[in-house]
């Protein structure tokens, strides 16, 4: 189940929920991500659910996900983006006290009930023409590798003119070649599924 809408068109916030408690409590769910032997460590569910407005505005919530990157057109590069504005969860399953003071962030898209302004997601605006959301899963970058991210921003730099779909291939494309080079190395334990995301603002 990929949605859930509510009777005005929108995603429902205890959708959100009822798959982080189903993950928390199932054992059969968290046992079924497996671990890495060579890293000793439980795999983890994540998740980014996104709005896409006119004019280029995303609101989303991210549960654990790498964050997304907003290239510019006009600067050729990744823009800095203020970390106020991304806000993030802990992955699928992992709970969160009722009592934790961002407990109300967590069902972070407006709810029938109304919470504070506080419970809203984080926001990012493309503003020009051309500007580029980049979403990506971590078999394509984890989002912390400052080399990596700039050779992500090379390659966008030289394909953000095409469209969307060309785009996710030439960036598809690299994340490939990189695994050659972990298969080189012996590192396929590094090796992650992959899914690229592109919406551009024309």
């Amino acid at each position: 189940m990929l949605a859930e809408l509510d009777r005005r068109g929108r995603t429902t916030p205890e959708f959100f929920e009822r798959i982080n408690l189903r993950l928390a409590y199932s054992v059969t769910a968290r046992n079924a991500l497996g671990r890495s032997e060579k890293e000793y460590a439980q795999e983890i569910a994540t998740m980014l659910y996104g709005e896409v407005r006119p004019y280029g505005h995303f609101r989303f919530v991210n549960f654990g996900h790498p964050p997304p990157l907003v290239f510019s057109a006009e600067y050729r590069k990744f823009m800095d983006i203020d970390k106020s504005h991304m806000v993030q969860f802990l992955p699928l399953g992992l709970q969160i006290p009722e009592d934790h003071p961002d407990r109300n962030r967590y069902l972070s898209l407006e709810s029938p009930q109304g919470r504070a302004e506080s419970s809203k997601g984080a926001e990012l605006t493309l503003m020009s023409p051309g500007d580029i959301f980049f979403l990506y899963t971590d078999g394509v970058y984890d989002g912390s590798d400052k080399e990596e991210r700039r050779a992500l921003e090379s390659v966008m730099r030289e394909h953000f003119l095409l469209s969307a779909k060309e785009i996710c291939k030439a960036l598809l494309d690299y994340a490939l070649k990189r695994d050659d080079r972990l298969r080189q190395k012996g590192e396929e334990y590094r090796i992650d599924d992959k899914t690229v995301f592109i919406i551009k603002r024309n």
